[in-house]
């Protein structure tokens, strides 16, 4: 039922919009957008004359034909309406809230994995373990994972830390662990003038340096280890539960352009062209204005969206959220 309703919600049809030729970052656009539907809000996150390859840049999943083992979990328990993780583990809150940048690199599958291996790390060892995966390590190092800053398989960075190990390291410009993401964060929204312009760099994927940052860290002491073969979740309540019991799952979705004016509210797709596939962490769930919901952390900084975050419509697999969600276990 609900899936019907917001078809119809959404519909363009409905509302008589011409939409083919507006901008996708346009104030015209936004505005088509918050006229269709009134479940979420979208707002001028994007300077128009960003250039669309560099907004392309902001995704970085890609296909994959490996199938892997499915987990299903056999359990009666409740499921509760909301769940957070932060809320879950405070012990290991300020890891699950960092939101990480991938700059002008197409990493989030890399940035996404290590960011939810950090925080099942995190909660395993009852927040002992609270510096970061290094996604930078992760990004250099996996040659099997696909392009590096042109884009990567989830599934291969999970089963790259089983069989190699990543080391530690957090954000940009940090010093607490081995390697740290090594591009900087650069200007892409209207309301932040502090950085460069995104457009003025060239990121390539970097070479493989199997040592620290520091010469008083040893890069193979550093490795942390994957427990186990990674492992797909397929249906809303395992994703649930898994995250109820370990941490934060990787998911991909379908960005569209609507996406990128995403600012509020619950999102479900509304208008605009596909514009690639991007890697996220989901980090929980709830109900708002009778819409259950996902709550996901992006890697676009915390300029965007809700402070970094976004909640995406649960159970009609939104944007393919519930069709592509990998996780694994960490080795203590």
């Amino acid at each position: 039922m609900l899936k019907i309703f917001v078809s119809l919600l959404l519909s363009s049809s409905v509302f008589g919009e011409t939409i083919d030729k507006l901008h996708p970052l346009s104030i015209e656009f936004i505005d088509a957008i918050n006229r269709q539907q009134n479940m979420w809000k979208a707002g001028k996150n994007f300077d128009e004359n960003t250039p669309m390859s560099e907004i392309k840049k902001l995704t970085g999943s890609l296909k994959s034909n490996i199938k892997l083992p499915i987990k299903h979990h056999k359990t009666d328990s409740d499921i509760p309406d909301t769940f957070f993780a932060y809320d879950q583990w405070p012990q290991c809150e300020n890891v699950i809230r960092t939101i990480r940048d991938q700059a002008s690199c197409s990493s989030s599958w890399a940035v996404a994995a290590a960011s939810a291996m950090s925080d099942r790390r995190c909660i395993k060892s009852n927040g002992e373990l609270t510096v970061l995966v290094s996604s930078e390590d992760l990004l250099e190092c996996c040659s099997n994972c696909g392009q590096g800053c042109d884009g990567g398989y989830p599934y291969m960075a999970w089963l790259y830390w089983q069989t190699d190990g990543i080391v530690t390291g957090g954000i940009y410009n940090t010093t607490d662990g081995c390697k740290s993401y090594s591009m900087w964060p650069c200007e892409r929204y209207t309301h932040d003038d502090l950085r460069p312009p995104c457009n003025d760099y060239n990121f390539t994927t970097p070479t493989c340096n199997r040592q620290c940052d520091s010469p008083d860290k040893v890069y193979a002491n550093e490795l942390t280890y994957g427990d186990g073969s990674p492992y797909n979740l397929t249906t809303v309540e395992d994703i649930q539960r898994d995250i109820m019991q370990h941490g934060s799952v990787e998911a991909t979705i379908k960005v569209y352009e609507d996406f990128l004016s995403y600012q509020l509210g619950v999102y479900s797709y509304t208008m605009g062209d596909l514009v690639g596939e991007q890697s996220i962490r989901i980090v929980g769930w709830g109900v708002e204005d009778d819409l259950p919901y996902w709550r996901a952390a992006n890697s676009w900084n915390y300029n965007w969206g809700l402070y970094g975050y976004v909640k995406i419509l649960r159970g009609t697999n939104e944007v393919g959220i519930e069709s592509e969600v990998i996780a694994g276990l960490p080795k203590i």
